[in-house]
């Protein structure tokens, strides 16, 4: 059983590799990537800019550009060159000496274009020091986002846990014993049909029908506690939150059959 386990961990290994492999590859290569999204958000979304190069989308727009979507013509050398560093896709050789901005380092510095294969290994020596870079759209740490929102996934993951092993052993020792009759057939639909329905469908289908979508407003569209939780009592406290966390979790739950 020992020996089991450690080849079901060290399988963990290769497949982990694989993903950010394939991860790598499609974030990389395939059409849609940062620059067609910077170009698409350079009109009146300025921040979004801002947070990626540190400058505003009219100073990225300014050049020969008269008026209209700049976007739409492409982005100027300049600021294509500081997107190109700052997504790790090339760097600048500077002078000996030389220390400046992003901005002013692309207008002196000869830029260098990183091989995919080298930009590769750089990610994974990020990785292994914790170091997942800066949201370009949170203007904050990544690993700082993650952990902001790690509690929320952990509860949702360990009640739908829960509750899905509380429902399947019992169901599948009952399904066991009455192999071939009427109950085993019904129930075994429902679980097909179950596994069958993505997870995001049933949760906006709960929505719909229970957070006040189309028909019954008994569960909160969202948010993990009233505005009003710290002035209930203990029991209040808890049955706020499961009154919060009952759609989400039930819908997980549904979806993990």
């Amino acid at each position: 059983m020992i020996a089991y386990i450690f080849r079901r961990l060290l399988l963990v290994i290769p497949t982990l590799f694989g993903i950010m492999v394939v991860n790598f590859g499609l974030t990389q290569f395939v059409p849609g990537g940062p620059f067609d999204q910077i170009e698409a958000r350079l009109e009146g979304e300025g921040d979004v800019i801002g947070a990626v190069t540190g400058t505003s989308a009219d100073e990225a727009g300014k050049g020969d550009a008269k008026g209209g979507y700049v976007g739409a013509r492409g982005l100027p050398p300049e600021f294509r060159a500081k997107l190109e560093v700052e997504f790790g896709f090339a760097r600048f050789l500077c002078p000996p000496g030389f220390t400046g901005t992003t901005a002013e380092q692309a207008k002196v510095c000869k830029k260098e274009m990183i091989p995919a294969v080298e930009r590769f290994f750089i990610m994974l020596g990020k990785f292994v020091r914790f170091d997942f870079g800066e949201s370009y759209f949170r203007s904050t740490g990544v690993l700082e986002l993650v952990a902001e929102k790690m509690p929320v996934s952990i509860t949702l993951g360990l009640w739908s846990t829960l509750i899905a092993y509380l429902i399947s052993i019992p169901l599948g020792i009952r399904k066991a014993v009455r192999d071939g009759s009427a109950f085993d057939s019904w129930t075994s639909g429902i679980i097909i049909a179950a596994y069958a329905i993505p997870g995001l469908l049933v949760a906006v289908m709960l929505l719909v029908l229970f957070a006040g979508g189309s028909y019954w407003k008994i569960f909160p569209l969202r948010g993990l506690t009233s505005s009003n939780f710290s002035d209930l009592s203990l029991i209040g406290k808890a049955l706020d939150y499961l009154w919060h966390i009952t759609l989400p979790v039930l819908a997980s739950t549904i979806a993990s059959f």
